[in-house]
């Protein structure tokens, strides 16, 4: 006997478009002291400054309100030995993104600290872990990385973290209630990046079961 299937609807590849806008900037006590930062500006304690925390802790999205307010260039970390970093501080202000201890390029990164500090233009330092972590064996650049100000960020709190998650679901039109969220928030880890991936499969599960979105479908995917 012939067993009836269900078809399952395939699912797009498609990109979310994700606003860097400061209006679309959730705060928090988490993110409270970053955000401080960004908004004090000109007004730094130092003109190398930078940004310490795990993955989707808000690091990009604030550089990107800098980076707006203070017409700096972006690079990334991964590139630092193939840019051009006379031109990178061309408009003195410099979003150095992404630092990470598997692709330090140490001489091109002594020179960038050292020509950012000649030239007085401004640069934030973004990084999942602290810099003076990082296994450098440049002497003096372990030295300018020590004297770097940080500020961290932490994981988001419970009213944080729901929010987070309607605006992730609002980014991709979807219709969230706020016992789905409640449900979601207790069962996922306390990270914006765990929050995007919960909401991504949400998403993607509801458009190939031709489902809604709703708290029956959350339990299904995100059982302790």
């Amino acid at each position: 006997m012939n067993r009836a299937v269900t078809p399952r609807q395939l699912v797009l590849a498609l990109d979310h478009a994700e606003s860097f806008a400061r209006d679309d900037f959730l705060a928090g006590p988490s993110n409270a002291a970053g955000l401080a930062l960004i908004e004090r500006w000109p007004d730094w304690p130092d003109r190398v400054m930078a940004l310490v925390g795990p993955e989707g802790a808000g690091k990009t999205h604030l550089a990107s309100i800098w980076a707006e307010a203070s017409g700096a260039r972006v690079l990334s970390a991964s590139l630092l030995a193939r840019g051009d970093l006379p031109a990178a501080l061309a408009t003195g202000a410099l979003v150095l993104e992404d630092l990470d201890s598997s692709d330090i390029d140490e001489p091109a990164l002594f020179h960038l600290l050292n020509l950012a500090r000649e030239e007085r233009s401004f640069l934030l330092i973004t990084a999942r872990e602290a810099l003076t972590a990082l296994p450098v064996t440049i002497g003096d650049l372990a030295s300018r990385l020590r004297a770097v100000p940080a500020v961290t960020l932490d994981a988001p709190d419970d009213a944080l973290l729901r929010a987070v998650l309607v605006k992730l679901a609002a980014d991709r039109q979807m219709a969230v209630d706020e016992a789905l969220v409640n449900y979601l928030a207790t069962r996922i880890e306390r990270s914006f990046a765990a929050a995007g991936l919960a909401i991504a499969r949400l998403d993607e599960e509801a458009i190939r079961q031709q489902r809604p979105v709703t708290r029956a479908l959350a339990a299904e995917l995100f059982q302790v």
